[in-house]
């Protein structure tokens, strides 16, 4: 076994010299050297004799130099530096000095570059520190790590052909196989703890790699995925070295116009790297679950570093993936365009059409298996996109730098499906129109088609029926449609005619394909989930209408019986009217709903 604190000689030369604090001149103050040595531009006045017995490399040299000066022999690109060539004479003087995992490595390279094998002496410098090696560095997660992170600043091709790298690269691996295996016995032992504990069984071990240069880490965290060390964390060891690594960016250093022309500085070089190579690492089984907050921070570094394309795209790919559950501040990403809009918008398009052509597939994939049901999660989800992109328009629109076909761009991108009401997108209209004045007339009546008035609730079409900046058109239209709903309200009606009409129009024909029949029954239902929708919102605005008329009586009632008595006999009247004229409605459709389902189940079609 090797002491893990000292290493001492196997045999002591009769006079032990003690080193001089002065390299240029000796390095042993009481012995005469023969051999002078100079490393790194340090002199070293030694002894031919216990050199030429343990350095096969000095032997060699002094015997091609016999009979010539040797006291210029110089040692180029040297290993470790001279400090390290001072560990190695030591070592040839039998003097004792202490192997840590701050010196193994570095020791390890300049026995190979001095030749100290097993062939010039047993328990040479080659076999002591690889014993060490063997013995006490792979045997720990911690002390492979810091051997690792010393290899940095030594030859690659050197460290890789001693399989340095690759021993330390292949214990952390293995030992941290070792730790998740004892730590999920621990993780069962927090089952019912409080939130504290279960955060302390998390791997100990993924603060220590945040210290490797991103090429070995990368190495590390490969073979960590061979080994099936669990995604999760792997995925914490890379959000926690990309908090040490790139925390240095700041806004003020990249968001500043006047830089988007200039060349990146080596920093911004190896912070893209950095943001590169994290991106490749990221796990790929749909298992692991990435933070949203994380992956958003890595899109805007790499739009801020000029990362390749494929990196934004992939990391653009995992976001759609998960879109319904972004936050509207996860969206707002500053763009790097001078004279542009301020959000980079064209990054939320592609997000948004990832995700749309995600349900798509999602969608085809169910084809003659599944149906749909109301609150499906296909159709939920694009629902809370819906809701989420209309906020962001709301948000982008006050940009006087928004261009309309931009603003137009992320409209068109949503099915009409996927919004319930147009309250949302009609308020990121107007406010649109109010912060563009310039816009003609033609761009308004462009912009407006796409609010559908049916689709407003009472309070939209009120604020549409009195709003200036609307296309004349389009006033009309909401006064038509507010026309409609009265005369419905006044009939007992609630909008089953207009139900009852689209319905119709999905009906599969004899003369269309399977594919064709499924399409139109996919939208049938898609049409029957919005009109459910829709109604209970206009019974929900019912709702607020009535405790609203019945808190009005309440407040008068001090205007006496009389006044109370008439209105609750004028409101009974119009109640059992309604009753006895909608009841024979509401079965009757009830009837021709139940017919229509039941053909739609016979196709097996959401």
């Amino acid at each position: 076994m090797v002491s893990e604190n000292s290493l001492s000689s196997s045999k002591r030369s009769p006079a032990t010299p003690n080193f001089s604090n002065s390299f240029t001149t000796r390095i042993f103050a009481d012995v005469a050297g023969d051999i002078t040595i100079v490393v790194d531009g340090e002199s070293f006045l030694l002894h031919k004799f216990p050199l030429v017995t343990l350095s096969g490399k000095i032997r060699k040299m002094v015997a091609e130099a016999k009979g010539s000066n040797l006291s210029n022999l110089e040692l180029l690109n040297f290993p470790g530096g001279y400090q390290t060539f001072e560990l190695a004479m030591k070592f040839c003087y039998g003097m004792n000095f202490e192997i840590t995992t701050f010196n193994v490595a570095r020791l390890r390279c300049a026995a190979e570059y001095l030749e100290m094998t097993e062939e010039y002496r047993e328990r040479n410098l080659v076999t002591r520190t690889d014993t060490y090696l063997n013995e006490i560095v792979f045997q720990s997660l911690q002390k492979s790590v810091e051997v690792l992170s010393t290899c940095e600043m030594l030859p690659p091709d050197m460290v890789d052909e001693i399989r340095i790298s690759k021993g330390c690269v292949e214990a952390i691996a293995m030992n941290a196989c070792k730790e998740q295996l004892a730590s999920g016995l621990s993780k069962l032992d927090c089952d019912g703890e409080s939130k504290e504990l279960k955060e302390g069984c998390v791997a100990w071990w993924v603060e220590d790699l945040s210290v490797l240069s991103i090429d070995f880490f990368q190495r590390v965290i490969s073979a960590m995925g061979r080994m099936g060390v669990g995604s999760d964390n792997i995925i914490s060891s890379l959000i926690h070295y990309a908090e040490s690594s790139l925390k240095g960016i700041g806004k003020s250093q990249f968001w500043n116009p006047s830089r988007t022309n200039s060349s990146p500085t080596n920093g911004e070089k190896d912070q893209r790297t950095i943001v590169e190579t994290l991106v490749s690492l990221m796990p790929t089984d749909k298992s692991s679950s990435i933070p949203l907050t994380f992956l958003f921070g890595m899109l805007k570094m790499a739009i801020m570093l000029g990362a390749t394309i494929s990196c934004k795209l992939e990391l653009e790919r995992r976001i759609a993936l998960r879109l319904e559950m972004v936050s509207l501040d996860d969206l707002l990403i500053p763009s790097l365009q001078s004279g542009d809009s301020l959000f980079d918008v064209d990054t939320v398009h592609r997000l948004l059409v990832n995700f749309l052509q995600r349900i798509d597939e999602e969608e085809s994939e169910d084809y003659g298996y599944e149906s749909d049901e109301v609150g499906s999660n296909c159709h939920g989800s694009l629902l809370k996109v819906g809701q989420l992109m209309d906020a962001y328009l709301a948000e982008i629109a006050p940009d006087p730098c928004l261009s309309l076909p931009k603003f137009i761009a992320l409209i068109e991108a949503l099915p009409d499906y996927a919004r319930v009401i147009d309250d949302g997108l009609y308020r990121a209209i107007d406010i649109y129109l109010k912060a563009h004045t310039t816009l003609t007339e033609q761009e308004c009546k462009k912009l407006c088609k796409f609010i559908d008035c049916q689709k407003l609730s009472q309070e939209a079409c009120n604020h549409a029926a009195q709003n200036d900046r609307l296309p004349v058109q389009m006033v009309v239209q909401v006064l038509y449609v507010e026309q409609l709903r009265l005369k419905n309200a006044l009939s007992g009606s609630s909008g089953d005619g207009l139900l009852s009409q689209r319905i119709s129009s999905g009906v599969p024909s004899a003369a269309m394909s399977p594919r064709d029949n499924y399409a139109s029954l996919r939208r049938e239902n898609r049409e029957l989930k919005l009109e459910i929708s829709r109604l209970r919102v206009r019974l929900s605005e019912l709702e607020k209408e009535q405790m609203f008329m019945k808190q009005g009586m309440i407040d008068k009632a001090g205007n006496g019986r009389t006044f109370l008595t008439s209105i609750s006999k004028g409101i009974g009247r119009i109640a059992m009217f309604s009753s006895q004229g909608g009841g024979k409605r509401q079965k009757s459709v009830r009837k021709s709903r139940e017919g229509k389902t039941g053909r739609s189940r016979r196709y097996s079609v959401s």
